[in-house]
């Protein structure tokens, strides 16, 4: 249990923090009614986060904690997306000016969440209870009298975070006319929830979102509340804090959900109008606006002009050479660790107008599916494809084919990957507790379909019990993918087995250069 939450726990912070609304996104994305029903909350906070975590990052190790936090909320304001990601990145900007000149405890954490609320409330024109607001001012109420224990400060804030979620339904009337909470507090508790495991490194798999009380058509929900104004804009703007406030006069006239975050010269301005192009207008006068964003928010249809292409991440030299020969825009990653939505946006964009990702690994789906969503904005027709091993992302990509029709491409893509099953061969660096007991340093693990299935001596005989399991009497080809400077009597064995016991089964084998894993296993 931690006593400081001193820059290491602030970078595992953010990372958790980001993986954890990657997988609530869609739950949260559902109850967003308010300040529009346009669908987008959990998104836009898991991209505003991701965008914080990579800033952080890219910081060397012993990066200090006013580094650390400068990082983190920079990273968050420059890559806040929506009403709830502008608002949430303000939030860790207060955090940020007590915890980045602070050891980290409890009373720090304390008046961190405390100025946290204050910033966060002060730049939104016009509060709204019911809201991220309420529930971050109750989390920051609820530890002012908290004894000086950093675990103490951060559960309790969660704890009452979380109740404060569930009053949000009877603050607000158009939560309640649809039966759910509020979409950007509901992400603001998974942010505080994750602090607190963080803290107590006690982790959860998975954070609750609370359901809409009845289940509510897509084309219903909020639909009472529609009428406002036509466009969401939004922008980073150059300009001083004079300026600033005249542009806050200028918008809060134009239009509503107006929320001005930032400082030392640098904002980020959303604001809903009508008038998208007087909204530009008045940012010009104020400074120097860039990445601006004009959202309609009745929808957008578009017709690109259909381009087919196929991203795949790969974990290694040859795989990414078998990839590219397939026709993939190729993206490269290192095993252990995720490309950056901005280098997969890069793909995507490369690739076509209707494109599949195939993310090859658990730990990169929430970042595809970040990046998928930046390039839908811009037109792009992306799917991710749920392949968890490159074995699945080979056989996916065997079966596509550019002149089928989109959707039904995806279809068979999916497909060939969900018949693959999958498994390798590592040796472990770490002592840890596994799903079949604890290994130690120097054990060989043997990983059946994403889990650890056994633990041995040998790498060659545990390669051999991997396949043995993976096999069934159903199976017609096996791959296997060479790791870097795996042995020749890893391959040899393996084969030979096969050979043996099933000699009706085809063999494909490719050097994958992946470091890490001796040995990949598909099974079709």
């Amino acid at each position: 249990m931690l006593k400081e939450l001193d820059p290491p726990a602030v970078r595992r912070w953010s990372r958790h923090c980001a993986a954890a609304l990657g997988r609530a996104r869609a739950e949260i994305d559902a109850l967003n009614v308010f300040p529009v029903p346009d669908g987008d909350t959990g998104t836009n906070l898991h991209l505003t986060i991701l965008s914080a975590a990579e800033a952080v990052d890219e910081l060397p190790g012993d990066a200090d904690a006013g580094a650390t936090w400068e990082a983190l909320t920079r990273g968050a304001l420059l890559g806040a997306r929506g009403n709830s990601g502008v608002i949430v990145s303000q939030a860790l900007r207060g955090m940020g000016e007590v915890l980045g000149h602070a050891p980290g405890g409890g009373a720090d954490l304390r008046d961190g969440l405390t100025r946290a609320a204050e910033m966060a409330r002060a730049a939104v024109v016009r509060p709204v209870e019911g809201t991220v607001l309420s529930v971050l001012s109750a989390a920051a109420h609820a530890v002012r009298d908290t004894p000086d224990d950093l675990a103490e400060v951060a559960c309790r804030a969660a704890g009452e975070a979380r109740r404060a979620l569930r009053r949000t339904t009877e603050q607000l009337d158009a939560l309640s006319r649809n039966g759910v909470v509020d979409a950007g507090a509901a992400g603001l508790v998974i942010m505080l929830e994750s602090l607190s495991e963080v803290v107590t490194e006690a982790y959860s798999e998975r954070h609750e979102v609370p359901a809409p009380a009845a289940r509510i058509a897509p084309e219903e929900l909020g639909r009472q509340d529609a009428g406002g104004p036509g466009y969401e804009v939004m922008y980073l703007l150059d300009a001083g804090a004079g300026e600033v406030g005249r542009l806050r006069g200028e918008l809060d006239a134009l239009g509503d959900s107006l929320v001005i975050v930032g400082g030392e010269g640098l904002w980020n301005v959303h604001v809903h109008v009508d008038d998208a192009g007087a909204a530009i207008e008045a940012g010009l006068r104020a400074g120097r606006p860039h990445r601006i964003k004009v959202t309609y928010l009745g929808g957008r249809p578009h017709e690109p002009r259909p381009v087919t292409g196929v991203v795949a991440v790969a974990a290694g030299d040859g795989l990414a050479a078998l990839f590219r020969e397939a026709g993939a825009v190729v993206v490269r990653r290192e095993p252990g660790s995720a490309p950056t939505a901005a280098a997969l946006l890069r793909a995507v964009r490369e690739a076509g107008t209707e494109v599949a990702v195939l993310p090859n690994d658990a730990a990169v789906y929430d970042v595809a599916v970040a990046a998928a969503e930046i390039a839908r904005e811009e037109g792009v027709t992306v799917s991710v494809l749920p392949t968890r091993a490159s074995v699945q992302g080979l056989a996916a990509l065997a079966v596509h084919d550019p002149l089928r029709r989109f959707d039904d491409d995806i279809v068979a893509m999916t497909d060939a990957a969900g018949h693959t099953r999958h498994g390798h061969v590592w040796v472990a660096d770490r002592a840890a507790m596994t799903s079949v007991g604890l290994c130690r340093i120097g054990d060989v693990l043997g990983v059946v379909d994403g889990e650890v299935a056994l633990i041995g001596a040998d790498l060659a005989a545990t390669a051999v019990e991997v396949v043995r399991r993976l096999v069934s009497g159903g199976s017609e080809m096996v791959t296997l993918v060479t790791g870097s400077g795996a042995p020749g009597a890893l391959l040899h064995a393996v084969r030979d087995h096969l050979e043996r016991v099933r000699p009706d089964l085809e063999i494909v084998v490719y050097e994958g250069g992946q470091g890490g894993y001796p040995l990949l296993v598909g099974v079709e």
